[in-house]
């Protein structure tokens, strides 16, 4: 007797457990704030880089206006796009956790270490999330299998923190408003 298959029977799959290994979510979870803060930085360097674009659009069109004399202002202007565009592509890259972007974004946080007081409090913490230990693990090759293997772990954002941007974005308008009147 022969037995051909029924094409009208349920579906029969062997499914393995692709669990993670034990271990992996306590790294994850120990790793996962510092993950959430480096995108973060990312994101910051993406807005930066777009802001700066048409800061250095500007600098060229008003170079480019001018006599044979704004030829450094024409210079400067492309050194700024140069600065605009790296900053986009690397801030992309720490989003994305790519290795590649570890090295040149500790350049832009070195050169954002001039923007003295404020620019050179959040680039020397952009510094410290890099070239710390947990930094150096969130860009490793073990670290993106294990958020290949986790991907259902997420960064919960505290309540407290919530609260806290509420007032700052509540204190930001309050200051608008009041310069406005």
């Amino acid at each position: 007797m022969s037995t051909a298959p029924n094409p009208y029977a349920t579906p029969k799959a062997v499914v393995a457990d692709l669990g993670a290994a034990p271990g992996v979510e306590a790294v994850r979870e120990e790793h996962l704030g510092h993950e959430t803060n480096i995108k973060a930085v990312g994101g910051l360097f993406m807005l930066a880089g777009m802001l700066a674009s048409f800061t250095a659009l500007s600098v060229i069109v008003s170079g480019a206006v001018g006599a044979m004399e704004s030829m450094a202002v024409l210079v400067t202007g492309v050194l700024l796009a140069f600065l605009a565009v790296s900053s986009v592509v690397v801030g992309w890259g720490l989003r994305m956790l790519r290795a590649w972007a570890r090295t040149p974004s500790v350049i832009l946080a070195v050169i954002g270490l001039l923007g003295f007081p404020i620019g050179t409090l959040l680039n020397a913490y952009v510094l410290w999330l890099l070239a710390s230990r947990k930094g150096r693990m969130v860009f490793s090759v073990e670290y993106a299998s294990i958020v290949e293997a986790t991907p259902h772990m997420k960064y919960r954002t505290p309540l407290v923190l919530w609260i806290l941007l509420g007032v700052i974005v509540l204190l930001v308008v309050v200051l608008f408003v009041a310069a406005l009147g």
